[in-house]
């Protein structure tokens, strides 16, 4: 939006995405009934290992987000 600042910014931004992943969370989870699907452990490592690997991978831009600087 014009005129806000980088932390309203961020703020309006992250929350909306925030919520996204915590639906789809929420709609993953709805997998897990049994009447309904039918899984394997295999099936589940595999995915557990994908879902943690994107968000230790989100979690470490955090980490090293800071700008780099150009020197000469």
């Amino acid at each position: 939006m014009k005129g806000e600042t980088k932390e309203q910014r961020f703020k309006r931004v992250a929350e909306r995405r925030a919520r996204r992943v915590l639906d789809s969370f929420r709609s993953l989870s709805q997998c897990s009934n049994k009447r309904m699907y039918n899984w394997d452990e295999k099936q589940l490592r595999k995915m557990w290992d994908a879902i943690n690997h994107a968000f230790k991978t989100c979690q470490d831009s955090y980490k090293n987000a800071e700008p780099e600087e150009f020197r000469l």
